[in-house]
């Protein structure tokens, strides 16, 4: 098949699984908030658990399924891009529009927590086996049960959050709220394209026609000459964390500043514990160096927001986001220079 062709075909696909993640990740978000709401469940922790689990679905079909498929760069480098991503551009844009308002329950705990699983991903990756060329350590089957039993803490942790939040809740505003069935039919159909629109984004080799044909992600990587590492810290990255983007300008916009900032955290910790804890518990991942230096930079870029939310009277600003984003073109300036060395 002609390499023009080629390419054309692996970026459309790219495009459109994009397209099926997202929107499975908005159909999802609906139809799981319409429940929440029904059950009267606090804004600040749907936040923190449905939107965010919601909008990181695309990370976990992408992960697990180059985790499945032997793309082990792909897998860490996803969860890591996205975090970062979430920091330092999702928090960044949403102050161009208002001030982002970080409380002590945020400030305290969750973004500390955050901090913590990120340590703890660096800890778990240099010491575990190492085979491989440039691989320092593996995340295995042992360790992945660990991040989820702590999925399952956190998870704990916000369900009490809910039941102190129920005193406090407001008035419904007489919103109409999406039917149970349709509801339903929000969240299975938000879950099967976000399934198929992950093995689209990772991509794989296929024959049509008679002719092999290689698509998505990896196939783009491999045509440009990009590592697993660079495609997932930056394209994969990017077009996964979309949904995040979305949800949280949405809500900055409407002045929902919690559910924003929820939102961010809550899908950092999400990838960490529950992404790479699946992947890793259904197969071991491979932690290279330029892994570990990613999982420093989000570290190094998690203790900046966490400064920043403790000035300004615990506000994150315009300047201060400004300043993040100029972080995130930054880091991704070095990702390029990495692996081209320009």
């Amino acid at each position: 098949m002609d390499p023009v062709v080629s390419v054309l075909i692996a970026f459309a696909v790219l495009v459109f699984g994009f397209w099926l993640l997202v929107k499975g990740a908005d159909y999802f978000v609906d139809g799981a908030s319409a429940v929440a709401r029904r059950l009267s469940i606090p804004p600040l922790v749907v936040g923190l658990t449905i939107v965010s689990m919601g909008t990181s679905l695309p990370e976990l079909a992408v992960s697990v399924t180059a985790a499945l498929a032997g793309s082990n760069e792909v897998a860490v480098s996803n969860v890591t891009g996205s975090n970062i991503f979430n920091l330092m551009v999702v928090c960044g844009v949403s102050t161009l529009f208002a001030p982002m308002v970080v409380d002590d329950e945020t400030r305290r705990r969750q973004l500390p927590f955050s901090i913590f699983c990120a340590v703890l991903m660096a800890i778990f990756g240099m010491t575990g086996p190492a085979e491989g060329a440039g691989v320092i350590g593996t995340i295995g089957h042992v360790e992945g049960c660990v991040l989820l039993a702590l999925f399952v803490g956190f998870l704990a942790y916000t369900v009490h959050m809910a039941r102190k939040g129920r005193n406090d809740m407001e008035e419904d505003d007489g919103e109409e709220l999406l039917s149970p069935m349709r509801s339903a039919v929000y969240i299975v159909g938000g879950i099967l394209a976000i399934k198929f629109g992950g093995d689209f984004v990772v991509g794989g080799d296929a024959v049509v026609a008679g002719h092999a044909l290689s698509y998505g992600a990896v196939a783009i990587a491999r045509m440009l000459g990009m590592s697993e590492t660079l495609i997932g810290l930056t394209i994969i990255a990017l077009g996964t964390s979309l949904p995040e983007l979305v949800t949280s300008v949405v809500a900055a916009r409407k002045g929902e500043m919690d559910m924003a900032l929820g939102n961010v955290i809550g899908s950092n910790i999400f990838n960490i514990l529950f992404i790479l804890g699946t992947a890793t518990a259904i197969h071991p991942v491979s932690f290279t160096m330029e892994n570990l230096v990613d999982d420093v930079m989000l570290i190094l870029f998690s203790l900046l927001v966490w400064l920043f939310s403790a000035t300004n009277g615990g506000k994150l600003m315009k300047s201060e986001g400004i300043t993040m984003l100029a972080c995130y073109v930054g880091f991704v300036a070095y990702a390029i220079w990495r692996v081209y060395g320009v």
